[in-house]
């Protein structure tokens, strides 16, 4: 059985709102200088992360799903995708707004596995910064007709955050984040995006990014449903955990370790990613090191382990 954590290393996306705050924030080595996001666990075929420890080292998330399924409780046999995608996303500029579809529409539709259930935990946002977070329009016909004229403002809501805020964004939310945010999201392991509006920009070679109005008039919820979460509290010895979303796909919690904390496994697998400070994670007798901005998978099987120092996580998991 396998009894360590299996650590990650992030995979760089270039993306035109992308900046340095990778680097200044977790020190990573980015290949781009405008570098949006990393994917910091990911077994998605479009940046699968790569593991950098133990007997699969220098194999991939995806590899370890495809073909050792017992350390993540996968059924036999089974040809399910991996289930969840976790990001960090700089925005030095305003992304596209944009929405997703549900998992019926992406099968359907894209003939892909899921669709794209999301949620944000704010890590840092620059004093102002917003979001667009749903639509005011009350019908259909309203929305494509506001669409269709390009009437942004009264479209689009928008809301201010600010550090540590969480927001959780269901399938077909028309959001965009803005400049000036730090972000871990997690999400369903998907990489269908449909582009709405992005403020006439254009790319080095002078063209606008392609636009997917009549799909997203079809996948967008309306009226939007502003989503509500119930965070709760437990506190374990040193550890503090906090439940901020527990829905359909996934379970986000995040965590402060201040001290010691003695824990059980009692999950298929656990995403974890060290958000700030420093600590250890000791499984039968070995401690591994941690800090900010590292990533691993707790696999199945794996009984009792514990965390010490200070630092904060974002944990999650699949339901």
């Amino acid at each position: 059985m396998y009894q360590e954590p299996i650590f990650l290393e992030p995979v760089f996306q270039e993306r035109i709102w992308g900046g340095q705050k990778l680097h200044t924030e977790f020190q990573y080595h980015l290949p781009y200088q405008k570098t949006g996001e990393a994917w910091v666990i990911s077994a998605h075929p479009n940046g699968p992360s790569k593991i950098i420890n133990g007997p699969l080292k220098g194999k991939t998330l995806l590899d370890a799903w495809e073909n050792h399924g017992e350390l993540f409780h996968k059924k036999d046999h089974s040809n399910e995708a991996y289930p969840l995608l976790v990001k960090i996303l700089d925005a030095n500029d305003d992304l596209s707004v944009q929405v997703h579809p549900d998992d019926t529409f992406a099968k359907e539709v894209e003939g892909e596995p899921y669709g794209k259930t999301e949620c944000w935990y704010v890590l840092s946002a620059e004093p102002g910064a917003e979001l667009i977070l749903g639509h005011h329009a009350k019908s259909r016909e309203e929305l494509k007709a506001w669409m269709d004229e390009g009437d942004w403002e009264r479209l689009l809501q928008r809301i201010k955050v600010k550090d540590g805020d969480f927001v959780y964004v269901p399938s077909g939310t028309l959001h965009a984040i803005g400049k000036g945010i730090l972000i871990l999201e997690t999400q369903q392991s998907s990489d269908i995006t449909y582009r709405v509006y992005d403020y006439d920009r254009i790319d080095d070679q002078g063209n606008k990014r392609e636009l997917h109005l009549d799909r997203a008039k079809q996948v967008t919820t309306v009226p939007h449903q502003p989503a509500e979460v119930e965070q709760v509290v437990e506190k374990i010895d040193g550890l503090t955990k906090k439940r901020l979303v527990e829905e359909n796909y996934f379970t986000v919690e995040h965590w402060t370790i201040e001290g010691y904390a003695a824990l059980q496994m009692d999950k298929d697998f656990l995403q974890v990613s060290v958000i700030d400070g420093s600590g250890e994670i000791g499984i039968d007798g070995t401690t591994y090191e941690l800090k900010k901005g590292t990533h691993f998978v707790l696999p199945y099987g794996l009984k009792n382990y514990h965390l010490s120092g200070n630092a904060k996580f974002i944990v999650s998991w699949a339901n």
